[in-house]
């Protein structure tokens, strides 16, 4: 990390203020240059000129040096808080540049914070996350992983495993002296416990993943059953196109739409029908996909005409995925003479939706839905790579047993320790010495 790095740390784009970040052992040097000072004080806001190499003013600004390892990366920090837009921003940094740093890589600020020790991988990869949070819930989860929660349930995890792994070692090198007589037993138990603790995790992140990527809700319906208007009144807009032409929509149509707290990805189909029309075809297929892939699926019927074979089809996909999916079933048109026998959908107690009150009344339905599937105390695991890493960990778990019931300890270690590597790359590698420090610290074995 001998570096000096720059970016700019701001969204692009016009706004009031944007923040130039250098970081490196030649951040205060560069510092000077652009303003033309000799010194500048630790964490005090200073109001500069800002020079190019070819000494013309770029802007008046606030610089703010932070000294290592006071600073997020644990490096020399300054930040640039110029005037926003991004010509400014811009020839900043590239004055930066010119005076010895280079553009920093995606992502290099956390990893340096990593490597410095300032964070961990999962407040790094919560920082990444809060960034791209696509809820209120969500927002708050990741705040708290910030200040270590998810790490303290690794800790938690890898503290328990220590522990089974250094009674066992106790046993294998020291067998003469006095242990526990019911060690099996109490271990099975533990190890049990720790299971359940990361079933409930697992499941519990994999049902709220839509909190960090936005869950997806997608409108099915044979053709012309008002999928498209019903879109339109959500978004308040004219996004798709609407007409009486049966097919008009031959593709799915994705748009975001907040509801409630959450930013929901909303997914238009094409109607769902039997077709020799090789484009059609193609579109049903992709609205069947849509529903293997969304969170909660509205299924609209037309309650003004008869119940027919193309209704019957989206039944049978309520049906087929109804223990997967939450479905949210729909009658449109009820403002017109009833036609629909919709006494096979009484079991998913049907809403009444008519031209003036289905944006507000299926918006109600969705933020009630959004709200259950949110709840949960349980730690979000927040990345396919932290689930894994879990998922890992409980397989080594349960690889440990046998052995452990058999008296083949070491066998037993080495699973256990596969755990432990597992879980704790969530947070950072662990340290073997651990256990001897854990085995140690445990037992007064030098009488």
């Amino acid at each position: 990390m001998s570096d000096t790095i720059a970016a700019i740390a701001t969204a692009s784009g016009v706004g009031s203020v944007a923040i130039v970040r250098v970081s490196g052992n030649e951040a205060l040097e560069i510092a000077k240059k652009l303003t033309h000072k000799s010194t500048l004080k630790s964490r005090y806001a200073h109001l500069c000129n800002l020079y190019d190499t070819d000494n013309e003013l770029i802007d008046e600004a606030i610089v703010i040096w932070f000294k290592a390892p006071y600073s997020f990366t644990t490096e020399d920090v300054v930040e640039f808080q110029c005037h926003g837009g991004s010509i400014v921003a811009e020839e900043i940094l590239k004055t930066i540049l010119s005076c010895g740093a280079r553009l920093a890589e995606p992502g290099e600020f956390t990893r340096r914070a990593f490597l410095g020790g300032r964070i961990d991988l999962t407040e790094a990869e919560a920082i990444a996350k809060l960034i791209e949070a696509k809820s209120e819930d969500a927002a708050k989860i990741l705040a708290r992983q910030m200040k270590g929660e998810l790490k303290r349930f690794v800790e938690e995890i890898k503290e328990q495993l220590l522990r089974a792994i250094a009674f066992a070692e106790v046993t294998i090198d020291y067998a003469e002296e006095d242990l526990p007589a019911d060690m099996v037993e109490s271990m099975l138990h533990q190890l049990d416990s720790i299971e359940k603790k990361i079933e409930e995790i697992v499941s519990s992140s994999e049902r709220r993943r839509g909190l960090i990527e936005g869950f997806k809700v997608a409108i099915i319906g044979k053709p012309n059953v008002g999928k498209s208007s019903l879109l339109n009144r959500l978004l308040d807009y004219e996004r798709a196109i609407v007409s009486d032409i049966a097919g008009t929509t031959r593709d799915t149509i994705e748009e975001r739409i907040r509801i409630g707290g959450h930013i929901v990805r909303i997914v238009d189909t094409a109607g769902i029908r039997k077709s020799l029309d090789a484009i059609e075809k193609i579109g049903v297929e992709r609205s069947i996909n849509a529903v293997e892939q969304s969170d909660i699926v509205i299924a609209l019927f037309d309650a003004s005409r008869p119940w027919d074979e193309e209704d019957e089809q989206i039944h049978s996909l309520i049906r087929r995925y109804r223990d997967e999916k939450s479905f949210i079933v729909a009658l449109n048109k009820t403002d017109l003479p009833k036609k629909l026998d919709d006494s096979r959908l009484l079991p998913y107690h049907p809403i009444e939706l008519t031209t003036d009150n289905k944006a507000a009344v299926i918006a109600k339905e969705l933020q009630k839905r959004l709200a259950k599937m949110a709840q949960g105390d349980e730690i979000l695991l927040v990345s396919t790579r932290q689930i894994e890493a879990v998922k890992r960990a409980k397989e080594a778990i349960e690889a440990a047993k046998e052995p452990l019931m058999i008296g083949e300890l070491e066998i037993f270690t080495f699973h256990l320790s596969e755990a432990i590597k597992a879980i704790s790359s969530i947070s950072k590698p662990v340290d073997f010495n651990d256990i001897m420090d854990k085995m140690f610290g445990e037992f007064c074995l030098g009488k």
